[in-house]
């Protein structure tokens, strides 16, 4: 989120879009709720389904699942052509200005942006770039008039997604896409303030990237970014996948979203070199320079004492990614490391807190690739499908039989959420302690336990036998009191950090800015000599000499925003609202003064903590968004992702029409697909109707299939249909139906509804179905065996590697 769950209520408009809040995210919607109640906000709910949320909107649209970057892109069109854009914060705030070079070019009619290779299927992304002067910095129009600055390029780009495309592309009536632009793109005057909620939705697409870029880039050109009420604002589906994502959950990132070092990087020098940006501009603070602050303080914290200057910091020892032969790094995401799985290139797999038979996409794949190995450890609250993978139930989705898998399976009892304490990282950024209600019951532990045993025992075996390559291991920094159970209030300590010497201060070097055993308080804190220790820089000052900020609760709000700045640390810096420095003009004052977030009192900025040095004065002009090199945000972005420098449309992988904007190249040309004979993919002629798939208030994921009380509010899993759908196949409430994909089928209740209208899609009558995800084999549930993702695709997105959960296509029928 770059708000937060209580700034909602700021808002004057709400798209909900690619989420379902009212009924995902019951308690945050309140928000909403209150922003309706006392804002008399408008709530426009976009969905391929009339959900929970669409029922409390205000105006609601239908379109067919994977469409959503066409009809955001027919908004940021509508903000062009009614001169709905807050330009004088456009021209300040982003990268509008910049030119860009001139063999950059998309190809309407094929789809693609100039440096496709098509025998490689990747793009050559060099001329995704700027121009620079003499010095190294990037050219600029200010007027915004040169035909090569990006503000005109984009407008062009978007010429296409005229109403009429919009239509045609999603699904929807032109005049319903038209009253929904006009009340989301009234946000653009200094006085009004939208924000953006989405879910899952958006992340479940081989396009997903792409589609949030595209939602940025609409908040950027209506001045919606930095103030409250405003933002981009996802909405995680647990109570601590935010705080995953910041401590280096995703292969490719160490914690505070460094990059995880590659094998052609020999020294952490070479690293720094590759990972650490330059200005882009002039005013441009650049944050990530001091990256060398934040990596060297890391190492410390992994390897203490045997990380010294002299053997670089213990880089050596460090985890990095390898080559393929062909050059490239390797993938080891999620759908990668069950392929990899599946091609025998794994022995093992350490599975905490999660279900890849249920959660991971085409679950036949997932049970194969489960039994190549030869062994399994799953720590769980409760028995699972990954657990129990080699029952005969289960193999005989893939006509295997329990003798036949050699896979030793290891179930270690877990303590549940209630069970521990620790601290959850909410969708607002927010790091809030937790305390243990009650101890686990029988054998179960708590997770640092059960880590801690096993790494001891490990250690144990390596200083008796050796190894390979013992030294990561043996160097560990394992200084915790209780080795076997370290205290969680240490472990916060090591990763907001403390002084392991005196530091200096590096403007007066007279003075002593930190003590030896200090605990870190700001960023800069962080020292790349080796003198500080901080596991993830991100986190810096939650657990200082003033105690541990995690555990405050206080309701104080001077500013009646809702910022509640003394309730919990909200990273970075205790900053509740990310590039607040757009929130006022190039002279420091709220464009909004009703609701101001930060401004210039003439020594000071006053507020809420603001992005840069709080006596920085407006005059300085440096850039409001302050980890990217142009100081700018990126409407333009040049190549850091794989499928271009602006949001496309493209259709599923798996898609009921060809792209109406270009038929050649009519899903994502970047999409890697994988080749095993599980990777199949199935055509329209076959399995004509769209499915996405969803959750519920009443359960949580595959979890709560165990809890009884949950099963009474919803027992059973069970197929959305169409009413015209149903009709046309003889299907009547509550018959029991089957849908089929190139992949498995899988058979359920029918709920025949009126939420799920069919649609005119490019000429062509489209009907959608959709079902929740939360049963399987095991568990309290009736229809055991009803799995949602053995239907789902093994189709990933190129940039973030996320699955196409959604938009894929099935067949359905009277079982």
């Amino acid at each position: 989120m770059t708000n937060g769950w209580t700034d909602i209520r700021n808002a004057d408009v709400i798209l909900a879009m690619g989420g379902n809040p009212a009924e995902n995210h019951p308690v945050g919607f309140r928000f909403v709720m209150e922003a309706k109640r006392n804002r008399n906000a408008r709530l426009i709910a976009v969905d391929p389904r009339f959900t929970r949320t669409a029922a409390v909107a205000d105006y609601f649209v239908q379109i067919r699942a994977g469409t959503d970057i066409a009809f955001l892109a027919g908004l940021i069109h509508y903000a062009f052509t009614h001169n709905r854009v807050h330009e004088a914060y456009v021209r300040a705030y982003t990268n509008a200005s910049f030119l860009v070079r001139q063999d950059y070019a998309f190809n309407e009619e094929e789809g693609i942006f100039s440096g496709w290779d098509q025998e490689k299927g990747s793009y050559d992304k060099a001329s995704w770039n700027y121009e620079f002067d003499a010095q190294g910095f990037a050219t600029v129009d200010p007027s915004l008039g040169h035909p090569r600055c990006v503000f005109q390029l984009m407008k062009g780009f978007y010429s296409r997604y005229t109403p009429e495309m919009v239509s045609e592309t999603c699904g929807c009536r032109v005049e319903d896409f038209l009253k929904a632009a006009e009340i989301i793109t009234s946000t653009y005057t200094p006085d009004r303030a939208g924000t953006i909620l989405y879910a899952l939705g958006w992340t479940h697409h081989s396009h997903s990237v792409q589609l949030i870029h595209a939602a940025a880039m609409l908040q950027l050109l209506l001045g919606n970014i930095g103030c409250a009420g405003g933002g981009v604002n996802a909405l995680r589906g647990h109570a601590n996948i935010q705080g995953g994502t910041d401590c280096g959950m995703a292969y490719h990132n160490l914690p505070g979203y460094i990059p995880i070092p590659k094998a052609n990087h020999q020294s952490s020098g070479q690293f720094l070199e590759a990972v650490t940006p330059r200005p882009l501009r002039p005013n441009s603070m650049n944050f990530w320079g001091n990256t060398d602050r934040f990596f060297i303080s890391q190492m410390k914290a992994y390897y203490g004492e045997a990380a010294s200057r002299e053997n670089d910091f213990g880089y050596h020892f460090h985890p990095k990614l390898p080559q393929t032969p062909a050059g490239d790094y390797e993938n080891w995401s999620w759908a990668y490391i069950f392929d990899h799985m599946y091609q025998g290139r794994m022995e093992g797999l350490l599975s905490f807190g999660m279900n890849p038979v249920a959660n991971g996409p085409h679950s036949k794949k997932v049970i194969n690739a489960l039994a190549t190995l030869k062994w399994l450890v799953v720590t769980e609250c409760f028995e699972q499908e990954t657990s129990t993978f080699w029952k005969r139930e289960i193999l005989e989705l893939i006509q295997k039989r329990p003798e036949e898998v050699q896979t030793e399976v290891f179930l270690l009892p877990a303590a549940n959420f209630a069970e521990k304490d620790g601290t959850f990282v909410n969708s607002a950024r927010w790091i809030q302690w937790k305390w243990k209600a009650v101890d686990p019951p029988g054998e179960a532990r708590s997770d640092q336990e059960i880590i801690s045993r096993l790494f001891l025992k490990i250690r144990e075996l390596y200083e008796k036998d050796g190894g390979r390559f013992p030294d990561p291991i043996l160097h560990l920094n394992w200084w915790y009191t209780n080795p076997f159970d370290p205290s969680l209030e240490e472990v916060l300590k090591e990763i907001n950090g403390w002084a392991l010497k005196d530091v200096r201060d590096e403007r007066d070097p007279q003075r002593m800015a930190l003590r030896a055993g200090q605990l870190l308080s700001n960023f800069l804190d962080a020292q790349a000599d080796g003198s500080t220790l901080s596991g993830n820089w991100l986190y810096i000052g939650m657990y200082t000499e003033a105690g541990n900020l995690t555990q405050r609760r206080s309701t104080a709000d001077p500013s009646g925003l809702g910022r509640y700045s003394e309730w919990a640390f909200n990273w970075p810096a205790n900053r509740r609202i990310l590039y607040n420095r757009c929130s006022a003009d190039d002279q420091g004052r709220p464009w909004d003064p009703s609701r101001p977030v930060i401004r210039w009192d003439g020594g000071k900025w006053v507020g809420d903590v603001p992005d840069y040095g709080s006596d920085s004065a407006p005059e300085a002009g440096l850039g409001a968004f302050l980890m990217i090199p142009e100081g700018g945000a990126r409407l333009f972005v040049p190549g850091q992702f794989v499928d271009g420098p602006f949001s496309e449309h493209y259709e599923p992988a798996e898609s009921p029409v060809l792209n109406p904007l270009h038929s050649r190249h009519s899903s994502n040309p970047a999409i890697a697909h994988f080749k095993t004979e599980w990777d199949v993919l199935g055509r329209a002629e076959e399995f004509p109707i769209v499915c996405t798939t969803y959750r519920l208030t009443e359960h949580f994921h595959y979890w709560t299939k165990n809890n009884a009380y949950n099963m009474q509010l919803q027992p059973e899993f069970f197929v959305e249909i169409p009413e015209d759908l149903a009709k046309e196949k003889g299907i009547e409430k509550g018959d029991r139906v089957r849908v089929s994909s190139a992949r498995g089928s899988i058979e359920g209740k029918a709920l025949v509804t009126k939420r799920l209208q069919p649609m005119n899609v490019a000429g062509k009558k489209v009907y959608q179905i959709g079902f929740p995800i939360h049963w399987g084999f095991l568990g309290r549930g009736q229809q055991k065996g009803s799995l949602a993702n053995l239907v789902t695709p093994t189709i990933v997105d190129p940039n973030s590697f996320a699955p196409e959960y959604k938009g894929f296509l099935v067949k359905l029928e009277k079982a």
